[in-house]
């Protein structure tokens, strides 16, 4: 079975509940399908089985949204969740983008996951969560569209990431009462990634951000760690999938000990002296590259930078899609606390 592609999924279905065994074991069973060994990928299908729902400028669990094309070079799309008021039936444009009341007002700059290359803002399981955060941090979000590998690998995501967040900004209308945008970023998977790549130029630029919030960030390197060694293959995730991820978004030539892979390796950046954002990184016990996260942790500590590490020993990955494990409400706690120490 070594290097084997399959996972044993009846080990998954005894430490997750049900619907989001189904949840990911279909998603594992898709993604295997538009995956190519010649490294290609077939977006034509990936696009057809992602569940999309559109923007809806009618509250839904109380939030309203609308999409913004940022970038037309390069075709950038965020979408924009804010809470609904009870005031507004039919908004129009120019109320969706009224400026947001209350003396400081979080704004979230998110990333979606998928490994770079799946899912994107409009998927329906990252519509719901930033929904969800609105509602918990009480915050304006900005889900990013950023471009997904192969086809747009390094830097293609931090530079999307990087005009989202300048974009952000320079929006009148999402300054709090002191005039300013307070901003923090989040993702999940490879937008945990692209949140750690784009706060670094952020500090470089002079570009403040509040917090970073890491959700089972994708980090690797080239050494095989333990815990890829006792989890390949285990809860939903092989290293062959994590490897073909990589060889698709690093550039060609480049191994995992890439900066964009293994932040704090070799080749990458010291952050000490740097003000670099706070950050909160969560990590579950059943992903495989938890060691990868945990080494993350470590690097910025040792670099003198604040973070809090919050570890779920028997998460696996996707656990804060569904509200139907304690590990959800844990980390909602957790994201609803670090927003909030700001304000």
């Amino acid at each position: 079975m070594a290097g084997s592609n399959e996972v044993n999924l009846s080990e998954s279905k005894r430490v997750v509940p049900l619907n989001t065994w189904i949840l990911i074991s279909n998603f594992k069973l898709a993604y295997n399908l538009l995956r190519r060994p010649d490294g290609t990928f077939n977006r034509h299908l990936a696009e057809f089985l992602d569940r999309k729902v559109p923007a809806n400028a009618n509250p839904v669990d109380g939030v309203f949204s609308f999409d913004v094309i940022i970038d037309r070079t390069t075709s950038l799309l965020s979408r924009i969740y804010r809470p609904a008021t009870g005031e507004e039936a039919h908004p129009s444009i120019m109320e969706l983008k009224k400026p947001v009341t209350g003396d400081v007002v979080p704004v979230i700059l998110f990333f979606h996951g998928g490994s770079f290359a799946h899912s994107s803002a409009n998927s329906a399981i990252y519509d719901t969560l930033c929904r969800r955060l609105v509602g918990i941090c009480k915050a304006v979000v900005v889900s990013v569209n950023y471009r997904r590998a192969p086809e747009n690998p390094y830097p293609c995501a931090y530079d999307d990431g990087w005009a989202a967040l300048k974009w952000v900004h320079s929006r009148p209308w999402l300054k709090s009462a002191d005039s300013k945008v307070h901003v923090y970023m989040a993702g999940d998977s490879s937008g945990g990634n692209i949140v750690h790549n784009v706060a670094l130029k952020a500090v470089e630029s002079g570009i403040e951000i509040l917090g970073n919030i890491l959700l089972n960030p994708m980090f690797g390197g080239q050494e095989r760690t333990e815990s890829e060694k006792q989890l390949d293959r285990k809860y939903f995730v092989t290293l062959q999938d994590r490897d073909w991820y990589w060889r698709a978004f690093l550039p060609e030539g480049e191994d995992r000990d890439h900066a964009a892979c293994n932040p704090f390796g070799p080749n990458g950046k010291s952050l000490v002296g740097m003000k670099f954002p706070k950050s909160l990184v969560v990590i579950a016990g059943l992903d495989l590259v938890q060691d990868w996260q945990l080494a993350y942790v470590e690097g910025l500590k040792k670099a003198g930078q604040e973070v809090k590490q919050l570890y779920l020993d028997k998460a696996t990955i996707g656990f804060y899609l569904l509200p139907n494990n304690d590990h959800f409400y844990i980390v909602m706690d957790e994201l609803s606390n670090f927003v909030s120490s700001n304000c």
